[in-house]
């Protein structure tokens, strides 16, 4: 048994490695569209309020699209969906540079939008590794495809930079034609991975009735600490900028400590999978909880450089914590023939909150300010972390 398990290690292993090759080119074609996409939208918006729209398009397309892209890879397979986001990728980078060079705001629109259902697919490699892997290694399989991560927060702004004169003197076209050709080349990728056929043509059933699979405090519990992770986490990060800069530092001290943020979400994506197995995933999601906590409590206490800093590593960590214990727990709630439904609510309510604090964000910043918009976090946080021990609980006594 050891020895077959041993052999079968090396091909799931090769397979979530080109899975975190993915994931890596698909976050960081997000991160460049979302370092150059507000600068842009604000050239090109036929309004000043309008310069954020394409943004925010963005994110409700994400949401908008992760219902069909979890369908879709139920009923055809993992595959036919990963090349779809792809394509979808492609068409976005393609569209949204066309329209910089020609100065269109509405087809700049059509291309955020594009780019927005690529990401409802990208944020789907996760649940692949988790399938590949199989049981014994899917915590570990699912941090390493989040390590992919790490590789944008570096790749993204540095493309955004060394791109913006690519068709010069119009800035900016270049980062979206690269983003078309990082979509192409994990389009490509995808081909060479071994991934499962269709749950259903694996299995030739429906599974459960879904009211019944929801109704699983294992389930409630993994969509909860999803959401309040990614929501918390969007709603901090979106407004550090706007708070920086209100403090006088400058942008590039704002990007720094963005790009800390974003190191701080994914570095930890090394480990977290061996610490799940080794805690558990419910401790695992109460100490990220603990760590957002620990992120308001340093925000609070001053606006200086070390504590914006500080603050958001500790942010990007909790939500690493969080949300691949929250991904990992919701991969122990389903059958094979009921993932893409479950797969399906769960994206749609993670990313549908994220959406919602996107828009919300900057809005709370500018009427409440800085320290109510970090309070804001400390009751769903301390829900999610109640939640979580709860089962603890109930798991213990049963």
């Amino acid at each position: 048994m050891h020895e077959a398990s041993t052999t079968q290690r090396g091909p799931v292993m090769r397979n979530v490695a080109l899975l975190a090759i993915c994931q890596a080119l698909g976050m960081s074609c997000l991160a460049l569209s979302i370092t150059i996409t507000a600068l842009v939208g604000n050239g090109l918006a036929p309004d000043p309020s309008l310069a954020t729209f394409p943004l925010a398009l963005q994110f409700i397309a994400t949401a908008a699209s992760t219902i069909p892209a979890s369908l879709l890879m139920g009923r055809f397979g993992r595959r036919v969906g990963f090349t779809i986001g792809g394509l979808l990728g492609v068409a976005g980078g393609v569209v949204a540079c066309q329209a910089v060079i020609l100065g269109s705001f509405s087809m700049f629109c059509v291309g955020a939008a594009l780019l927005g259902a690529f990401a409802a697919h990208v944020a789907l490699y996760r649940f692949a590794a988790a399938e590949v892997a199989g049981p014994e290694l899917r915590s570990r399989a699912i941090s390493l495809v989040m390590v992919g991560g790490v590789a944008s927060a570096i790749l993204g702004p540095e493309l955004a930079k060394w791109s913006q004169d690519l068709f010069a003197p119009i800035l900016f076209a270049g980062g979206y034609a690269a983003i078309a050709v990082l979509a192409f080349i994990g389009l490509a990728l995808v081909q060479l991975i071994d991934l499962p056929p269709a749950p259903g043509r694996r299995t030739g059933g429906g599974g459960r009735p879904l009211r019944e699979i929801l109704a699983q405090p294992s389930l409630i519990v993994a969509v909860l600490c999803a959401m309040v992770a990614y929501g918390s986490m969007n709603l901090i990060m979106v407004s550090t900028p706007l708070a920086m800069v209100a403090c006088l530092h400058p942008f590039e001290t704002a990007a720094f400590v963005i790009q800390w943020h974003v190191v701080g979400m994914y570095a930890p994506s090394f480990v977290t999978g061996h610490i799940i197995e080794r805690i558990g995933v419910l401790r695992v999601i109460s100490i990220g909880a603990l760590l957002i906590l620990a992120c308001v409590a340093v925000n609070l206490t001053g606006v200086e450089v070390l504590q914006f800093w500080g603050g958001l590593v500790l942010l990007g960590v909790g939500w690493n914590f969080m949300y691949v214990g929250a991904t990992t727990l919701l991969t122990e709630t389903y059958r094979p023939e009921e993932q893409s439904r479950v797969q399906a609510f769960n994206e749609f309510m993670v990313f549908g909150t994220t959406a919602f604090t996107a828009l919300a964000s900057g809005a709370v910043f500018n009427a409440l300010g800085w320290q109510i918009l970090n309070v804001s976090v400390i009751l769903p946080i301390l829900a999610a972390a109640t939640a979580a021990l709860w089962l603890v609980r109930q798991r213990a006594s049963a």
